[in-house]
């Protein structure tokens, strides 16, 4: 298991936390016993970003304990029972994982057994570019003799037979299309594409939550759509969104690179639809209402003023979106992007009048505050919020409203 790549100039790798953690590691386990693993090197042989720093290492997780303690480092207990232990020090996160390898799996969850075979716990590893290992002076470790290669060539290829590491964890099958997505190039592995057909219906067993986390990383690629369009040729889209549909996905990623954007474009402009669906993959409540706030259909002759008006009433947020979605199914239209211009541009006022002003006017405080203010805010919506005459304006909200109630 030669080293004939090496990795520098990383931030990370030359960090002091870094050094500091890989040295108690080794100060309690001999040279060797720890490296870097899987996207951490993977991303530094590609000159990619690097968002998480995680660590292997032969040490059995009280082990790995003993020797942060011994340093004087932070040691998190985050998933012990399957051999991992978060360090931080400086501020930065480390997840050390004891070399495993697998005893029992039910394509959800695996029995893990330690070893301290670097070649064991690499054949457990989903694809053969994310079983990559670096030792602390930057030179890697490619224990399947193909994940440096597969890095350097954008080839997404299991780790041994893809029907056996899909049925470890149906969750592989998303991976395989959301690594596709972020580092593939070409047409998916022959291979893995046939098993991950095969299998399609193993997606249906997984978590929402697990789904949809994996989704949203898809569509945050730089360009899914090969990617996606490959998910709907193995059938494995239409089992995750049964309502899904991809011809507006393309325009929609020229667009905006918001996944959950992106994930509107896949489904049918529909409230109810968009509602049922957030709820099966569990989105945030957040993330649904703005799915289903995206749904509603503008119409391409509306004014600016009416425009603004429904920034105001509905926010700018679901206004862009809608105009996103219009856009993605008209894209030969220039008014929705001028529409997404203005409310981008607009500088939302805030209403100019509140209950004070109306009690000034000798309205007692009551149902009655809430009708005046509706109607002097739907005066001021059509007049498109001008910027003065609102005693004028609030008067007539009054007399129009009348003062019944008062008593």
């Amino acid at each position: 298991m030669s080293a004939p790549y090496r990795i520098t100039g990383q931030a990370w790798l030359e960090s002091e936390g870094a050094r500091r953690v890989i040295a108690a590691l080794e100060a309690a386990g001999g040279e060797d016993c720890a490296r870097f693993v899987g996207g951490c090197v993977r991303n530094a042989l590609l000159g990619a970003a690097i968002d998480d720093v995680d660590i292997a290492t032969r040490l059995e997780p009280q082990q790995v304990l003993d020797a942060l303690k011994a340093a004087g480092i932070r040691a998190i207990p985050t998933g012990i029972e399957h051999g991992t232990i978060t360090a931080v020090t400086k501020g930065q996160p480390f997840e050390i994982t004891t070399l495993r390898r697998d005893v029992e799996t039910d394509g959800r969850r695996a029995v893990v057994a330690f070893t301290t075979d670097w070649r064991e716990d690499a054949a457990r590893r989903d694809f053969r570019l994310n079983a990559l290992y670096a030792n602390g002076r930057g030179e890697v470790f490619d224990p399947t003799g193909h994940g440096v290669e597969d890095a350097l060539a954008g080839r997404i290829i299991f780790v041994g037979d893809p029907e056996q590491r899909i049925r470890e964890d149906y969750l592989r099958i998303l991976r395989f299309y959301r690594f596709g997505a972020w580092y593939g190039r070409g047409a998916p592995d022959a291979a893995g594409h046939a098993a991950c057909a095969r299998l399609a219906q193993g997606v249906t067993t997984l978590s929402a939550e697990r789904i949809s986390k994996e989704l949203l990383k898809l569509l945050a690629a730089v360009d899914p759509v090969a990617s996606v369009k490959a998910m709907e040729e193995a059938g494995v889209l239409s089992r995750l969104l049964p309502d899904s549909r991809t011809e507006t996905l393309a325009a929609m990623v020229t667009l905006t690179n918001d996944p959950l954007m992106r994930l509107a474009a896949l489904l049918p402009c529909d409230g109810k639809v968009l509602d049922r669906l957030a709820g099966s993959l569990r989105l945030s409540n957040a993330q649904r209402d703005r799915l289903v706030a995206s749904a509603v259909e503008l119409d391409v002759g509306m004014s600016d003023v009416e425009a603004r008006g429904m920034i105001w009433r509905d926010g700018r947020e679901a206004f862009v979106d809608r105009t996103l979605r219009a856009e993605a199914s008209d894209t030969a239209n220039p008014r929705w992007a001028a529409l997404r211009a203005m409310a981008q541009g607009w500088a939302v006022p805030k209403l100019p009048v509140g209950g004070k002003d109306i009690a000034k006017a000798g309205i007692k405080p009551g149902p009655m505050t809430g009708r005046i203010l509706k109607a002097f805010e739907e005066s001021w919506i059509a007049d498109d919020f001008p910027a003065s005459g609102h005693e004028e304006r609030l008067a007539a909200a009054i007399a129009r409203i009348g003062r019944g109630g008062n008593g």
